[in-house]
């Protein structure tokens, strides 16, 4: 199976200097009529000669928009010219050095607002305001543009001449503003902060705020009804430690519902791969139908760990046929290992969404191809199964030509629609396995998607920790046989000539040396691994030695000694304008994160207290982002958790229990402490007959500190640039239909964030409290569901913007007969 698209017939067929390169990302631009260099010595040398600005890109192999850039603008002569002329350009593979992407992705986020790949930045040359100026600042960033201006955004060409124009003829305010910039990155990504107080309130506050966001109408989280919607396994994660805590039965019954809901419309959904196994990357939608078709590794590695977890949560017996979650569980590691185990036996880190130039081409299927791969029977019960018989649910927004196929798709649980064929469960998958294996089989004749190859060190860990889980829930020793392969191969043939980690491998060449996660992810790999064996009765291991010597080296390369923290990257690096310490947690964890909960399960297994100090000392330089955002640093939160457990006196021994730059002499540091906002509603519910209104009022209470953004975020009398994606408050209606709601929201105040002064237009915010006069009116649509109360809010401080929030309010609306 290829890993490299092959080069446009049109394009240049000159190679560029990647072609020398191992990542498949960068191979498929070696042949661009762009002078492409790869992130390096050479390349910041030949800015520093030429005194021209640097045009960085990063994406990677499987993303879409990266491949379209490339067909529309990188393999055109013309641009390609431009773009060699006015700049010295740089492709970076994200995967690859994923401290060059978080730099670039953060510079592109405080300049529009957004974030996405490809991402496009401009960074100054060294030597651009003296000899010794290392440069590399960005001042200005986008990500995808077009061939020619359309849907708002200017033509790359346009981008290019207006930057080039800009260093020319205002160098001095572009230098100004990347000074702005890197100091900004460096406030964001560097920051160490000293402890503060936690405690159980954080918890609790996560908790909250997560079933609060629990799309109640299609599972997941965030507004219901709106997508796209990301799996987000780190949520599920702290789920399922809040599920086996001793809470009220109505907080149990809420995380439960949220849990299996999401959990079962994902595995149901398009998002889901239903013949091969494997999730694709996230659904375009909020039902889960429609999916962004790519599938990486992470994605599945961290969601079969979930799905194992859920499955004994829950108390499936995992020999049974209606056991869904162990199903899940064995269909996405088979899959990883028949198509992404390479054969030294670690595992790939990608297939592409397209296929041909076309997004998902491999996956849709139409009634004449069941007819064509089944038989009579079989089409008609594939049909009814996965959902064609329904009408097609996919038509491709780029080939508008193409005529509309099916994602397959379950709409109920497998043992709900076996009773409708008068089958057991057992006999239902029986039916559906063969005429899966049928449909594979014909599937696997069509060109399939292309496979990014490379070996990524933190991926894989996740990987041994999902196969680890699997060998344990499923008691199949197969799936640790495999873990052990992989991770022989990681420990053998992923080391440098100084015998040092490294992150990536491809084809016998290794890469640039580990960071932070590959490190945390390892370790915790082989700790599941260690846990696996002892439960399966494979004997003494020695998966556990070489975890906790993955510890001690990673703490020997990026402890900070002032704060117990853990830098992403090495000492010593001149290519970047920050070392970052990350500590957000997204679609996978961060590597400080899994660190601690590394450090806790070996002073759990081995009971040394210097895995615990470590993890206090870790647990402190966090503290500040867990009280700050604790769904943001969610991981973190949920190590929190653990030491509450394991002990508590832990808080005391690293300064977080008291905190003077918190407490001051009227603050009792014994209360909890509250979510950024707080919604309330003077009513508990009413009835409504057709027509009728009512009126009631919200109260929003905002925490000190923290501020929300208005409904219409800016006053159009001001200039100045824009931030895109701001979320303004927002009420409406959740849950059902027949009713709408009406409200005249105040202006709100400007602000301006200290960190992009003189950068942006000012912002109208809300603090203290706000009170928001709504009106409720009962329409004459069908009443449907159970309607509720929404409040969309995004909560931000001088630093950073939180994920938007929807709280949900229990005021019962109910219809009223005449």
């Amino acid at each position: 199976m290829s890993s490299v698209h092959p080069p446009s017939p049109t394009a240049d067929r000159r190679p560029n200097r990647l072609a020398g390169e191992s990542s498949p990302y960068l191979l498929q631009h070696a042949h661009n009529p762009v002078e492409w260099f790869p992130w390096g010595p050479e390349a910041f040398e030949e800015a520093r000669r030429r005194r021209v600005p640097i045009f960085l890109s990063v994406g990677y192999s499987t993303c879409y928009w990266c491949h379209v850039m490339e067909r529309e603008s990188f393999e055109n002569p013309s641009i390609g010219a431009q773009m060699s002329r006015d700049f010295v350009c740089i492709k970076v593979d994200r995967e690859e050095r994923p401290e060059v992407d978080d730099i670039a992705m953060h510079a592109c986020q405080a300049l529009t607002g957004r974030g996405g790949w490809p991402t496009s930045v401009f960074l100054t040359p060294p030597g651009a305001r003296a000899e010794t100026d290392p440069g590399l600042e960005p001042f200005w960033a986008g990500t995808y543009f077009p061939p020619e201006p359309r849907h708002g955004l200017p033509s790359f060409q346009q981008v290019l001449g207006g930057i080039a124009n800009a260093w020319n003829t205002q160098r001095e305010q572009v230098l100004g503003q990347s000074e702005r910039i890197a100091d900004m990155l460096r406030e964001l990504l560097g920051q160490r902060t000293l402890p503060v107080r936690l405690g159980a309130h954080e918890i609790d506050s996560a908790t909250n705020a997560l079933v609060r966001m629990y799309d109640r109408v299609y599972g997941g989280f965030g507004t219901a009804g709106s997508g796209p919607k990301f799996p987000q396994p780190v949520f599920l994660e702290f789920l399922l430690d809040r599920f086996a805590d001793p809470v009220d039965d109505a907080t149990k019954g809420a995380i439960k519902a949220a849990l299996m809901h999401t959990l079962d419309r994902m595995t149901l959904g398009g998002i889901h791969d239903q013949l091969a196994g494997g999730f694709h990357r996230y659904s375009v939608d909020p039902a889960w139908v429609v999916p962004h078709f790519e599938k990486m590794l992470y994605d599945n590695a961290q969601l079969a760990s979930t799905y194992a977890r859920a499955s004994e949560a829950f108390g499936e017996d995992a020999d049974e046929p209606d056991a869904l979650y162990a199903r899940t569980v064995r269909l996405t590691l088979d899959y990883a290992l028949r198509e992404m185990q390479l054969p030294g036996g670690a595992f790939a880190s990608a297939q592409d969404a397209e296929v041909d130039g076309m997004e998902g081409a491999n996956y849709l299927w139409t009634p004449d191809d069941l007819a064509q791969t089944l038989t009579s029977d079989e089409a008609s019960f594939a049909a009814h199964v996965y959902g064609l018989d329904r009408g097609p649910n996919f038509k491709d927004p780029h080939h508008e030509h193409l005529p509309p196929k099916n994602v397959l798709l379950l709409g109920e649980r497998p043992e709900e629609i076996a009773a409708r064929f008068n089958l057991t469960t057992e006999q239902f998958y029986a039916r559906l396995d063969q005429i899966r294996w049928k449909m594979l089989g014909a599937r696997a004749k069509r060109t399939q998607p292309l496979r990014d190859d490379k070996v990524i060190v933190s991926w894989n860990g996740l990987m041994l920790s999902a196969l680890a889980h699997g060998a344990m829930l499923l008691r199949e020793s197969r799936y640790l046989d495999a873990a052990n392969r992989a991770a022989a191969f990681i420990l053998s043939a992923m080391r440098n000539d100084k015998g040092e980690l490294v992150r990536v491998w491809r084809d016998g060449r290794v890469g640039t040396t580990a960071v932070l996660e590959d490190y945390a992810m390892l370790a915790q790999g082989l700790i599941a691994m260690h846990r696996a064996s002892t439960r399966l009765n494979r004997g003494t291991a020695p998966q556990l030695e070489r975890a906790l010597s993955i510890l001690d080296e990673a703490f020997a390369l990026f402890a900070c000694p002032d704060t117990g923290a853990l830098f992403d990257t090495r000492d010593g690096r001149d290519d970047l304008v920050v070392r970052a310490i990350s500590r957000a947690d997204g679609a996978m964890p961060s590597g400080q994160s899994v660190m601690l909960h590394a450090l806790l399960d070996a002073h759990e297994i081995t009971r040394d207290d210097k895995h615990l100090e470590r993890a206090g000392r870790l647990l402190a330089a966090m503290s500040r982002a867990v009280h700050d955002t604790p769904l943001g640093a969610i991981n973190s939160t949920r190590a929190l958790r653990r030491v509450l457990a394991l002990d508590p006196a832990l808080l005391d021994r690293f300064g977080m229990t008291e905190s003077p730059e918190r407490f001051g002499p009227d603050l009792d540091p014994s209360e909890p402490i509250a979510p950024p906002v707080e919604v309330f509603a003077d009513v508990d519910g009413f009835h409504l007959a057709e027509g009728d209104m009512q009126e009631f009022t919200i109260e929003l209470r905002i925490r000190e500190g923290f501020h929300i953004t208005a409904n219409q975020p800016y006053d159009e009398s001001t200039t100045g640039k824009r931030v895109d994606g701001l979320e303004g408050l927002q009420v409406g209606v959740t849950g059902g239909r027949g009713v709408i709601l009406s409200c005249d929201y105040p202006a709100g105040t400007p602000f301006e964030p200290a960190i992009a002064k003189g950068t942006l237009a000012p912002i109208l915010v809300h603090s203290g409290t706000v009170r928001l006069d709504i009106t409720a009116l009962r329409t004459t649509d069908a009443w449907e569901g159970e309607p509720k109360v929404a409040v969309r809010f995004q909560a931000c401080n001088d630093r950073e913007c939180l994920q938007a929030m929807t709280a949900v309010l229990e005021v019962g609306m109910t219809r009223k007969e005449a």
